[in-house]
């Protein structure tokens, strides 16, 4: 079965245009390295919550949206090798984040349930 990473960001809307560009360029390294798709999610319908919600997730500031994205790797194994070249990858270091990423929050998942039609 497949292994999703799923990220929450916060990013400025002036640097919307920013991020896109260099998503585009970051993503392609993670569909080099095995990811079988990646997607950027802009926010568009992202309520505030009573108790918590994405926003508060992130401490999302006036003037920022919420980015939801996610890599679908083949497996474990295939991501786990791709973010031992993250590592070492120079294209990886080569431009800032266009985001604070000290408020992004990320984790590995294993599906339990996958349905398609």
């Amino acid at each position: 079965m497949s292994y999703v990473d799923a990220f929450v960001i916060a990013v400025e809307d002036a640097r919307r245009d920013a991020f896109i560009d260099h998503a585009r360029r970051m993503d392609a390294l993670f569909l080099e390295w095995g990811a079988t798709r990646v997607m950027e999610c802009w926010a568009d319908d992202v309520p505030t919550g009573q108790v918590t919600d994405f926003g508060r997730s992130v401490q999302l500031k006036e003037g920022e949206s919420v980015v939801f994205s996610w890599i679908e790797w083949p497996d474990r194994a295939t991501r786990d090798a791709a973010f031992k070249n993250m590592e070492s990858d120079e294209r990886m270091m080569a431009e800032p984040m266009p985001f604070d990423g000290k408020r992004m929050i990320m984790g590995g998942f294993t599906p339990v349930v996958e349905l398609t039609p």
